[in-house]
């Protein structure tokens, strides 16, 4: 009787546990860790402290965490009404909003301490200001009332690279802006391309989502366009800022040109919503995979093998 007694306790505690880590949406949060990192490492020309990317990866993700919970706990009246977040934690009861807004103060308050003590005052402050944009800014005044929140709510999602920046050189450069401002124009195409899946579910609760308000081609038409920016806006690393080099201008060159097709396939077929879906899916990856470029080109090792390379090539024309 008393194993029973035990294992039962012990199957609620974990369920409590899985409740609050689902407040914190952790599908989306490794986005935000893979464009610190990449800054990060630009920033430190390759060679960053393990320690240093340690301490910023965990503040970054219990900044976007309380971010997140916070959201949660606002938008739990329209999250009950929509059948795919009708389970969360706080519309299906399983946490109470003022216990919500409780955990959300610890993260950010967690998130701030270790900022500030390992990395610097700067990349503390600019990872609470990401919370305050995405609470106050996107959550609060954007996205029930205007058709522009993930336009210019976006830059609550770009603020990580800023971090990223600021934690290893306690300054912010036009690459670190250059960097933020790829996150920032990527995001509408990244986001209406997932409004015109669900465009039906932000219709039924009065959320003004582009696709929603203008339509499907007027949408299509947007991400065609930010896309197009996007891409020619990451080759600016290359020139004329000369932070990045020939292995990053190989990968982003071959996503950019994915990116740009899918976007393609999307504008001649607005009312698709497979070729949504995968231009939606494959924006993930192009996001992912063009930080792991910005990392790769930085490491000491890739210079020293893309010199070899130059130099036998000279060899050999001479």
């Amino acid at each position: 009787m008393i194993e029973t007694n035990v294992s039962r306790h012990h199957q609620t505690f974990l369920q409590v546990i899985h409740s609050y880590y689902q407040l914190t949406k952790p599908r989306i949060i490794p986005l935000l860790l893979i464009t610190t990192a990449g800054s990060m490492w630009i920033a430190a020309k390759g060679e960053v402290n393990p320690l240093l990317l340690l301490v910023t990866l965990a503040g970054g993700t219990l900044a976007a965490a309380s971010a997140q919970v916070i959201n949660c706990v606002y938008d739990r009246d329209i999250d009950y009404d929509m059948e795919r977040t009708r389970h969360r934690p706080l519309p299906s009861g399983k946490v109470q909003p003022r216990d919500a807004l409780i955990f959300a103060l610890a993260l950010a308050v967690i998130s701030f301490t270790l900022l500030s003590v390992f990395a610097n005052l700067l990349a503390a402050l600019l990872a609470m200001s990401g919370i305050v944009f995405y609470v106050l800014i996107y959550t609060h005044l954007l996205k029930r009332h205007s058709t522009q929140n993930i336009v210019i709510g976006g830059a609550a999602g770009a603020i990580p690279a800023l971090v990223g920046w600021a934690a290893v050189t306690g300054t912010l450069s036009w690459a670190a802006w250059l960097i933020f401002g790829i996150v920032f124009l990527w995001t509408p195409p990244h986001f209406w391309s997932l409004a015109l899946m669900i465009r039906d579910d932000y219709a039924k609760v009065g959320i003004p989502m582009l696709p929603v308000v203008a339509g499907t081609k007027p949408t299509v038409q947007q991400i065609w366009y930010y896309t197009l920016v996007t891409v020619a806006a990451t080759l600016l690393l290359v020139y004329p800022l000369h932070q990045s080099g020939t292995v990053y201008t190989v990968i982003a060159l071959w996503l950019g040109v994915i990116f740009i097709h899918k976007a393609w396939q999307l504008l001649h077929n607005p009312e698709d919503r497979t070729l949504a879906k995968g231009l939606f899916l494959y924006s993930i990856s192009y996001m992912m995979l063009l930080c792991l470029g910005m990392v790769i080109d930085s490491l000491p090792v890739t210079h020293h093998v893309i010199n070899a390379v130059v130099d036998k090539l000279h060899l050999l024309v001479g």
